[in-house]
């Protein structure tokens, strides 16, 4: 999953027959950083326009909305290509690079503890479930139970909850990155297009001269290596880095690091299996680098802020409810598509609906774990706020 390659489950179609006759399959690619203390929040570089009443950049806010979108549709469809399309994790790291690097102005250790603060209570509410859930279909845990409590490695499970536990990977790269991110920035500071530059060298070592044990430590060392150029490209748009550099600077680079990592995915397809990117980390690294690259210079450069968003309401609401529930909606989303399996298995024995709705195809599986995860929102939620030490909303 995520950087380390981990082949996915791909979900069968769930027709009359199939539905509810194997687990829902998965890719253990993840989301995405999930704003600020991996909740929503808005992001602006110094000086940087599209921020609405409340202070929000829409830009970052509409990116990351759209990131977590496109992450339940990968883990409904599978599409191998949803990657290249849009690599939602690393523009999830590069906006909570940015964000960090924006707290980081406060003195680091209060602001380290203030994202541990947001990640943990959230993970440990979720967590509670699926840990009594695998327990009751006879999981025995061993003393590496302790990374259910602070996710420094995986988590342990067993192969019941392993769609549900499986995209911890990202929480647990999140919370490695916002420990190393105090020396990180000092780093970054001191030469900050050397050291971005140099960013992409970790996951090129990994790849063609050592590669890391096939264990906790070794997973979580090369999930780090693929996402470090997006975190610190996060770090670079808040100091201002791109508005310092010339088009002909960076679009050539961008543009080159893209080609990279998607040819290095198609010619070692039958090697990988796949295209993936995700199964792939080298391509990953890559050709994230570059998306996120882009994206960001895109926004200096020719002023990207999205604030006309206000004027379509509704719209406007949803991404606000998508960037302050962004911790839920990534950790429930897996087990709404679970949970979407049986519920779907249970419309097949009503004559109307096997006959009037499309049971079998995937989009109605896709909109029903919508609904599922729109109720988990409102159930489960107003975690984020008793971590974040706001008010507890049913809907922010």
């Amino acid at each position: 999953m995520g950087a380390h390659s981990r082949q996915a489950v791909r979900r069968e179609a769930h027709g009359k027959e199939a539905v509810g006759k194997e687990a829902l399959g998965k890719e253990a690619q993840g989301t995405e950083a999930l704003g600020k203390g991996v909740a929503g929040e808005g992001v602006a570089g110094k000086g940087a326009a599209g921020k609405g009443a409340a202070g929000r950049d829409r830009y970052f806010d509409t990116l990351r909305a759209v990131a977590l979108v496109r992450v339940v549709m990968y883990h409904t469809f599978g599409w191998a290509w949803a990657g290249l399309v849009f690599p939602s994790m690393g523009i999830m790291f590069g906006l909570a690079g940015t964000l960090m690097a924006k707290s980081l102005e406060r003195p680091a250790l209060k602001v380290v503890r203030s994202r541990i603060r947001r990640l943990l209570p959230p993970f440990w509410f979720w967590g509670v479930f699926v840990v009594v859930a695998m327990l009751v279909h006879g999981w025995m845990p061993g003393p590496q139970i302790v990374y259910w409590v602070v996710p420094l490695g995986d988590p342990p499970g067993n192969a019941w909850g392993e769609q549900a536990w499986e995209i911890l990977w990202y929480l647990r790269t999140y919370l490695w990155f916002v420990l190393l991110s105090p020396l990180l920035l000092r780093v970054f500071r001191l030469a900050p297009v050397l050291v971005l530059l140099a960013s992409l060298a970790p996951i090129v070592v990994f790849q063609f001269w050592w590669r890391p044990p096939d264990d906790r430590f070794g997973t979580g060392l090369l999930d780090l290596a693929t996402y470090l150029f997006c975190w610190l490209a996060g770090f670079a748009h808040r100091d201002g880095v791109p508005r310092r550099l010339k088009p002909v600077a960076v679009v050539p680079l961008a543009l080159a690091a893209l080609a990279y990592g998607a040819w290095y995915a198609f010619a070692h397809r039958a090697e990988y299996g796949t295209y993936d990117l995700d199964d792939i980390p080298l391509a990953q690294a890559f050709w994230s680098a570059g998306f996120v690259t882009l994206l960001m210079y895109s926004k200096e450069r020719l002023g990207l802020d999205l604030a006309g968003l206000s004027r379509f309401p509704r719209l406007d609401r949803l991404v606000t409810v998508f960037n302050a529930r962004a911790m839920t909606v990534y950790l429930w989303h897996e087990l709404a598509l679970i949970l979407a399996v049986p519920l779907i298995d249970q419309f097949w024995k009503v004559p109307a609906f096997e006959v009037y709705l499309p049971l079998a195809s995937q989009w109605f599986l896709f909109g029903i774990g919508w609904v599922l995860i729109a109720v988990s929102v409102v159930a489960c939620g107003w975690v984020e706020d008793v971590a974040a030490r706001r008010r507890p909303r049913l809907l922010p």
